[in-house]
């Protein structure tokens, strides 16, 4: 009797305990967003926390079941607790709005030969002789406008602009400012440096009566070359004749420079830009520049009237006899024929 009795206690103890391990299965399981990971991780404290937790609040089958459907959306669509926006917005609203300076310095556009084409280019374009435009190629073309270069004005008027360099006086500057004044036209006298100093009554005349005295460098050299010297040499050659000319007349010079010989480059032109100039070339122009020899009156109307057009801006040299001998008829010609001269300030 005591065997029996001994049996069915042993009996009813092993039915408990299989009772008890089943229910622990079943709180693993049903926990949400549970798994492989969490079956493996079954007895860890966390886990049978979780499990009570969830047993003291009765949360039913259908709950936890909406909790596993949550649980698989995309991660997108969760907003991240505060803790975790505040760990991961601070530092990037600290990138943005104040950049350290190693990060300040990294953003700004580096210039180098390496970035920027230092070939030298001569200037050139093709002129037309019925009125139309002068053209260059278009890679030239998109290059210079790239660096606020300019070699036209507006083509859909027929207004010219009219510029004369300056690279040293030859007694005839005095008179083609009487000529322009005397025909209300306004002009841009580009100058070097020691045109400023040798010529300072010609140069405040140029300003007191309308016209533009623009840069022409400093010692007239390759602007292309200048430029592999580096920036503070290049930067030399404008700011050096900037400060010059409102030395003599209290003025800041206009932003409209000329590269000697019309030689530059990329990298020439992207410095000149740097520093707030406009690069002015030219669409007309001829060889009038040797004071040796000068071409006849009618060789020079002839070319200056047959290649003028629409927005053209027209390069003389101001050492020139010739140009001086003929530039009122010039003038008064071009107006008879409908056009108007205009201040390079009109440039867009």
């Amino acid at each position: 009797m005591k065997k029996k009795h001994l049996s069915i206690l042993i009996s009813v103890m092993l039915c408990f305990s299989l009772i008890g391990c089943k229910s622990s299965n079943e709180k693993v399981y049903t926990n949400p967003g549970s798994g492989s990971v969490n079956e493996q991780a079954s007895n860890s404290p966390d886990n049978k926390n979780d499990n009570t937790v969830n047993e003291e609040k009765n949360i039913s089958e259908e709950e936890i079941n909406t909790e596993k459907n949550t649980s698989t959306k995309d991660n997108s669509d969760e907003k991240p607790s505060d803790e975790a926006v505040e760990k991961e917005e601070k530092p990037i609203e600290n990138k943005v709005d104040q950049p350290s300076k190693d990060a300040t310095e990294e953003s700004k556009p580096q210039l180098s030969t390496t970035t920027l084409e230092t070939k030298e280019r001569d200037w050139f374009f093709i002129p037309k002789k019925d009125g139309t435009p002068s053209t260059v190629d278009p890679s030239i073309l998109n290059l210079i406008t790239k660096q606020d270069g300019y070699y036209l004005g507006n083509t859909n008027e027929k207004v010219l602009y009219l510029t004369f360099d300056e690279g040293y006086e030859n007694g005839y500057t005095g008179k083609i400012l009487d000529i322009l004044k005397a025909n209300n036209v306004p002009a841009a006298f580009f100058v070097v440096t020691p045109y400023i100093k040798t010529s300072s009554d010609l140069v405040k005349r140029m300003m007191d009566e309308g016209h533009l005295v623009c840069n022409h460098s400093t010692n007239h050299p390759s602007m292309a070359s200048t430029a592999l010297k580096g920036k503070d040499k290049f930067n030399y050659e404008l700011e050096n004749t900037a400060k010059v000319f409102k030395d003599l007349t209290g003025k800041d010079m206009p932003k409209f420079f000329r590269p000697p010989m019309g030689k530059y480059s990329e990298l020439s032109l992207s410095y000149t830009k740097e520093l707030g100039y406009k690069t002015i070339f030219w669409s007309f122009a001829y060889k009038d520049w040797d004071i040796n020899n000068q071409p006849s009156h009618d060789y020079a109307k002839k070319m200056i009237m047959d290649r003028t057009h629409s927005g053209a801006i027209m390069l003389l040299h101001a050492v020139s006899k010739t140009n001086t001998e003929i530039l009122d008829d010039v003038i008064k010609e071009l107006k008879a024929k409908g056009y108007r001269f205009a201040s390079l300030e009109e440039l867009k």
